[in-house]
């Protein structure tokens, strides 16, 4: 599989989310070296579990955002996420039981990062904008709690 290339049609002009959602395609480029590369069993199972943590933070620190901004559609797009983590979920239980998913998850996770920020993020982007605007330090309160996002 080619590299996952970030591109200036992928930013939603969030700097903290963009900045959140290049480490996400970071971890599936990592994932997919470590797959062509022949990584340990162990090594895959770090990267595969480091990535599916930060990218549910993300969900959390975006979601902690709309929340805040009282974007009218969180709760639909809380259920994107939920959806997105039962399904990663179900490919680490695979992993774990022995299966080579490696492959079908680094597909999976590129083409559902690149419709969800160009549909799914899209949508909120406005309200949060605005948001931000008001409340300039929402960054900065929230770098304690979603720390993990922030190294």
């Amino acid at each position: 599989m080619s590299k996952f290339v970030w591109t200036d049609q992928l930013n939603i002009g969030i700097e903290v989310i963009d900045q959140q959602h290049r480490r996400i395609v970071e971890y599936i480029n990592q994932l997919d070296d470590a797959r062509t590369n022949g990584a340990s069993r162990e090594e895959m199972t770090w990267l595969i579990n480091d990535l599916v943590d930060y990218t549910i933070s993300h969900f959390g620190f975006e979601e902690s955002m709309q929340e805040e901004a009282k974007y009218p559609f969180i709760k639909s797009h809380k259920k994107v996420h939920e959806l997105f983590a039962q399904r990663v979920g179900e490919y680490q239980a695979k992993f774990e039981q022995g299966e080579d998913v490696s492959k079908a998850l680094n597909s999976m996770l590129v083409t559902w990062l690149f419709n969800h920020i160009k549909r799914d993020d899209a949508d909120y982007v406005e309200t949060v904008k605005v948001y931000l605007q008001q409340q300039g330090d929402f960054v900065e309160k929230k770098k304690g709690f979603f720390a993990r996002l922030f190294k």
